[in-house]
């Protein structure tokens, strides 16, 4: 696979979380060691990725979605995230196991680029990104998780100067475990009073404090709700509104299909339509889409007043 790769005029990565951050740093020392070349990253959020412009003869592209824009000769793709779709000129590293950071990093392994630290970094990357949460690591990934969503990639990335192993036990996780400890518990509560039903699966948890994350996984874990998918919703910059789901059964990808999204077994994400504007038209939506259509009586309400008149007539 190594042998393949062609060399990048840029490294393209995602912005908006670890996964992608991880994934960016371990591919640009990848191609120092493979072309002897310092190779400039870039970082995007989804809607501004679609938006930009492909303009490069050869790139790689990590924890981006494959779309078909992207099957190009010369284009190396590795990502994680679900998709029926196979490019023929890409290449194409994919699996739905492991985070992007993981397919990076074993790449990088195999040109003689691990440590111990990135070990660890990797793991805790891998355990947040996909929701493991079984794993004994999962709340410290989780706090791992949210430095991106807290600070900012570029910011991390200045902070640590490129040197990712630093953020392992970094200074920074204090203010997550501070904020985890005092927040989270406060949320949970709150959220624990205030799930709403989409439909008979699937309960609406609105998160007005706390990691939302870690509050729906304890929601789940502590069977605080008669809903088996939790899902949580958030708006992008653009406007655009997001439905996250988790589940503990395998089901929030079941019903993350019914929205035309993806992801994984029990943590999945659905972009809803752009003229779905607001949290509560969202709601309304997805109640429309999510429970299936009564069977219509054979009278309706209408032909039953009709019928009751019909009868009153006969009957005088």
């Amino acid at each position: 696979m190594i042998s393949s790769l062609p060399k990048p005029e840029v490294i393209i990565t995602h912005e908006s979380d670890l996964d992608g951050l991880v994934s960016g740093v371990l591919l640009q020392r990848l191609a120092r060691k493979l072309f002897a070349a310092d190779v400039r990253l870039e970082a995007y959020n989804h809607h501004n990725w679609r938006q930009r412009e492909l303009r490069e003869k050869s790139a790689w592209v990590a924890d981006l979605a494959y779309e078909p824009r992207l099957d190009r000769p010369n284009w190396v793709i590795i990502d994680h995230h679900a998709t029926a779709l196979a490019p023929r000129n890409a290449v194409f590293i994919h699996s739905l196991n492991k985070s992007a950071a993981l397919l990076c990093y074993e790449l990088c392994r195999q040109q003689g680029l691990g440590s111990p630290e990135l070990d660890r970094l990797v793991h805790l990357t891998n355990v947040g990104d996909l929701f493991l949460e079984d794993d004994p690591d999962f709340v410290l990934a989780s706090d791992y998780a949210s430095l991106v969503k807290h600070y900012q990639f570029w910011n991390l990335h200045a902070l640590v100067n490129g040197q990712i192993e630093q953020l392992l036990n970094n200074p920074l996780l204090r203010v997550m475990e501070v904020k985890r400890n005092i927040e989270d518990p406060l949320g949970f509560a709150w959220a624990r009073e205030n799930i709403n039903e989409i439909s008979p699966q699937v309960g609406f948890v609105d998160t007005i404090i706390g990691n939302t994350n870690l509050i729906v996984h304890q929601l789940l874990e502590q069977g605080a709700t008669k809903y088996p998918v939790l899902l949580t919703l958030f708006r992008r910059a653009n406007g655009v509104i997001i439905a996250s789901l988790r589940s503990r059964n395998g089901q929030a990808v079941k019903v993350v299909e019914k929205l035309q999204g993806g992801g994984h077994a029990n943590a999945s994400a659905a972009t809803l339509p752009r003229s779905v504007k607001t949290i509560p038209d969202a709601i309304t939506y997805l109640r429309q889409v999510l429970n299936p259509q009564k069977e219509t009586p054979v009278n309706s309400l209408e032909e039953a007043f009709a019928a009751f008149d019909q009868s009153q007539k006969s009957g005088a």
